[in-house]
């Protein structure tokens, strides 16, 4: 029997515009059921954010790495998300996608030994038609989730 998979958003506020475009190309699988997907921006006034960022994470089955120089630099990122994401890739139960949107050096980085998208690791932002690179980082994720889901 498929099951409907969480999928956890993990960027820094500098690449908002970038994480709300791939957003836009993962609609096929929300629409379908197969995914539900979470963000920070989805905190509601009054919660405790850290404490939902947290269980959130702990929750999902697919983890969304959106690369950048401001990611990288990100203390919480570092401290928290990235940790806990490596983590449970390494217990295997979460499957974490690096997904490179900007040029920065990420070669010593935790996710480094992880298949980053789009393919050859190029970032999104050098695209000279970036719902290119989107579609492609769409199919691969759609990929993981059959694959994962039982679809």
């Amino acid at each position: 029997m498929p099951k409907q998979l969480r999928l956890f958003l993990s960027y820094a506020h500098e690449d908002e515009a970038m994480k709300n475009q791939l957003d836009k190309h993962l609609v096929m699988l929300k629409r379908s059921g197969k995914v539900q997907v979470w963000q920070d921006r989805q905190v509601m006034a009054g919660q405790e954010w850290d404490a939902l960022i947290l269980k959130e994470l702990q929750e999902a089955d697919i983890i969304l790495l959106l690369i950048s120089v401001d990611f990288n630099n990100s203390q919480y990122i570092w401290d928290k998300e990235l940790k806990i994401a490596i983590e449970r890739h390494d217990a295997g139960t979460a499957r974490v996608i690096p997904i490179i949107l900007r040029p920065c050096e990420w070669s010593e980085m935790p996710y480094a030994k992880l298949q980053a998208l789009p393919t050859g690791a190029l970032p999104v932002s050098t695209f000279e038609n970036p719902d290119l690179a989107y579609t492609e980082i769409a199919k691969q994720i759609r990929g993981v989730v059959d694959y994962l889901g039982g679809y």
